[in-house]
């Protein structure tokens, strides 16, 4: 009997640390992580964009979480269908992209949602134009099939995405080329990437491609010379120049938290030198004509069914 009695007591010890550490992990709540993280995606300086953004994103988190130990991450994904992955799993709260990104993310993928337009650089808004060189002949979209037309880079929306979709919009079959030089069928509009819009204007001058794809805000930056020089022969609508965007399932009361925050940046002394930092960002304000409008514009701008 005194055998058995040892033996319960012995046991009684050694599990009263486990039962009481197990109580304790029932009873106390997971400590809340105040962090807010920024999504971003680019296939290159991936570090040196997270430094760039980290004063922007601790900014605000703090305010965000109302903590002033608040932490703040930027995570830089390395594609689009890595960043909305990183937004279905709650791994980002926001981004911040260019329109077509944009619809990509949050209407092919179904990742996110529309918040804020963001003035990047100064600009609320832009347009990419069809441009040629004045002394070409060629005055109308339609005198471009069998010719050659230069585009930025293949990840820019001005440079790429809006002009080629505007093209095909007007019954233009794109097809790429594998040089200056190449010959291109005459149902078709061979394109190639110049990889800056400095190069696209080059070649338009050099007389390397029949047309070339530029901004509005590339136009305005020429001299009057050079404009003089060049016809605009088609042009897109207006889309916002960048777009904030939420990961689909954050509560509306948080969207709207973070929404206010960034849309007061620019009225007090510190968020306005964090703003232009940040790409030389001028403020936030809300989409034109809200989220559902600004949905369907890129709907209408960058879906073009096959017709195949």
């Amino acid at each position: 009997m005194n055998r058995i009695l040892l033996l319960r007591l012995l046991l009684a010890v050694f599990l009263a640390p486990i039962l009481a550490s197990n109580a304790f992990a029932q009873t106390t709540p997971p400590s809340s992580s105040k962090t807010l993280t920024l999504g971003l995606v680019s296939t290159t300086a991936q570090r040196e964009i997270e430094e760039h953004f980290r004063e922007f994103v601790l900014y605000l988190s703090r305010r965000y979480h109302s903590a002033a130990d608040a932490g703040g991450k930027v995570i830089v994904a390395g594609s689009l269908s890595e960043l909305a992955k990183l937004l279905d799993q709650s791994q980002v709260e926001f981004y911040l992209e260019s329109p077509y990104p944009t619809y990509v993310v949050n209407q092919v993928h179904g990742a996110g949602r529309l918040l804020l337009r963001r003035w990047k650089s100064g600009m609320a808004e832009y347009r990419s134009l069809i441009a040629t060189r004045k002394d070409s002949g060629i005055t109308r979209v339609d005198q471009l099939h069998g010719k050659l037309i230069a585009f930025e880079d293949p990840e820019s929306t001005s440079g790429y995405f809006l002009p080629k979709f505007f093209l095909q919009r007007n019954g233009l079959k794109l097809s790429p080329a594998t040089a200056l030089n190449a010959p291109v069928p005459a149902a078709e509009l061979g394109y190639i990437f110049a990889q800056s819009s400095d190069k696209v204007l080059d070649q338009i001058f050099a007389g390397q491609v029949a047309a070339g794809a530029i901004s509005d805000d590339d136009f305005g930056r020429l001299d009057e010379r050079r404009k003089a020089d060049l016809v605009i022969i088609g042009q897109t609508d207006l889309l916002p120049r960048h777009l904030v965007s939420v990961r689909k399932g954050m509560t509306a009361d948080a969207a709207e938290r973070l929404s206010r925050i960034l849309q007061s940046m620019h009225e007090n002394k510190d968020g306005e030198a964090i703003l232009l930092k940040a790409d030389n960002t001028t403020r936030f304000d809300a989409l034109p004509g809200g989220e559902e409008a600004m949905r369907r514009r890129l709907l209408d701008t960058f879906y073009v069914p096959d017709r195949r």
